[in-house]
């Protein structure tokens, strides 16, 4: 609850004092993805040329960084995408071979103009997707990652978290993190964590290892759950050796005095 009303207060600032939303909508506004989600990849969009594609098309068997954003925004989803896009470029990783990146428009009002205008100049090229979607198609991918928004028809918006998940391959959330807290390191590591620790070499595997807690869900991921086991187990083993030394050692020294 606190996670969400933090990206709720970023994604409303500085329209908040002005919002048409009453206190008990903007109580509904969040992003709480459940264990275990999974986002449908049947689910069909608009490309940005024009295509019709489906989120699998989009994720194209690569883990993924999925940005929602409102394309006519006036406050935080342009810096939002700026971040984002600064932070990717400096991850070592390659969209298009390492990664997809696909931004989904919010607002089943926006045209593939409005999504042209939004994301010209700072992304583009292999491997990233930025999609348009009937309100049928955005409701059940937001669903999916515990997305909630609200329109606030007053002033023509949407309040919405500042926030976006990485995905595995197959559409599983791997990852939640604040768009606008967001540090390049962060994300590399929500990316080879989405891929597995396939991409990114050895060192990104290693980095993965020691990574491991899942701050969505507030679990260790399974790998590093049984590497910590492995470790305590061994350390008790240790600690029991050396209390056992210490004891032989002090009665010897009782018996020869």
């Amino acid at each position: 609850m606190r996670r969400a009303i933090v990206l709720l207060a970023l994604a409303l600032w500085p329209g908040l004092a002005h919002a048409g939303l009453t206190e008990q909508q903007i109580g509904r506004v969040g992003f709480d993805p459940l264990q275990d989600a999974r986002v449908p990849l049947s689910l069909k969009f608009r490309a940005i040329g024009g295509d019709t594609v489906t989120l699998r098309d989009a994720i194209d068997g690569r883990p993924t960084l999925l940005l929602p954003a409102d394309f006519t925004c006036k406050q935080i989803c342009g810096p939002a995408l700026t971040i984002a896009s600064a932070a990717l470029q400096q991850t070592g990783l390659v969209a298009g071979r390492d990664y997809s990146l696909v931004v989904v428009g919010i607002d089943p009002r926006d045209t593939i103009d409005d999504a042209r205008r939004f994301t010209q100049g700072q992304i583009g090229g292999a491997g990233t997707s930025v999609l348009t979607g009937s309100q049928q198609a955005l409701a059940a991918l937001l669903g999916a990652i515990g997305y909630r928004t609200e329109i606030d028809g007053k002033h023509d918006a949407i309040a919405h978290p500042a926030a976006f998940v990485t995905l595995a391959p197959d559409g599983r959330v791997v990852r939640g993190l604040s768009s606008l807290a967001l540090q390049p390191g962060d994300l590399r590591l929500a990316l080879l964590e989405a891929g597995d620790g396939r991409i990114g070499g050895l060192s990104g595997r290693v980095a993965l290892l020691c990574y491991g807690f899942d701050p969505v869900h507030g679990i260790y991921t399974r790998r590093i759950t049984t590497v910590l086991q492995i470790f305590g187990a061994s350390t008790v083993a240790i600690m029991a050796a050396l209390v056992g030394f210490m004891l032989v050692r002090s009665r010897r020294r009782g018996a020869s005095a």
